[in-house]
């Protein structure tokens, strides 16, 4: 799918509908969220006033995403921000804020840069398949002392393979650290 560069305006009007006029149609919050997921790029602009409304209407979506049972933000960190509202320190925090999602989200690509996007699923698969392995063995003592008699190669060759992956991705996590 090509994506626009160009700011896409979605117009809100009085009866409280979102009207997207590069596709000239009625879109919900929830479209507006994935235009976001998408990398689009949007401003809200209040119909009847001209104002511009786009954090009125970012901060909805993301009130429903939490009412919806999606909860990322923690209490605490909720507990916080309502606190720095009228603080000396208020004006500060939106820059503060900003400037760690944008690290964090240079942390996440570097991440999945190092180690590919699918590690950790790979690493799980294997880690269950060792306990399977396991669970066997405690289960059918007879069957795994048949294992151990197959030529070498077996499972301590997959041990040994394992060991070596994680040292491969100690280093990656050392190197990421330098």
């Amino acid at each position: 799918m090509s994506q626009s560069t160009a700011k896409v305006t979605i117009k809100k009007y009085a009866n409280r509908r979102l009207y997207d006029t590069e596709s000239s149609s009625y879109v919900t919050l929830d479209r507006l969220a994935a235009m976001i997921r998408e990398g689009r790029d949007f401003v809200v602009i209040d119909a009847k006033s001209g104002e511009d409304i786009t954090h009125q209407v970012l901060t909805q979506i993301i009130v429903e995403e939490e009412a919806r049972g999606t909860t990322m933000l923690p209490v605490n960190f909720l507990r916080q921000l309502i606190g720095m509202y009228g603080n000396s320190m208020q004006g500060l925090v939106p820059q503060y804020l900003e400037s760690a999602m944008n690290s964090f989200q240079k942390n996440q690509a570097a991440f999945g840069d190092v180690f590919g996007a699918n590690v950790f699923a790979d690493l799980a698969k294997r880690n269950l398949a060792l306990m399977e392995d396991a669970g066997r063995a405690f289960t059918a003592p007879k069957a795994a002392k048949r294992e151990e008699a197959a030529p070498a190669g077996g499972k301590d060759g997959d041990v040994d393979a394992l060991r070596a992956e994680l040292e491969a991705l100690k280093a990656k996590v050392d190197k990421l650290g330098n």
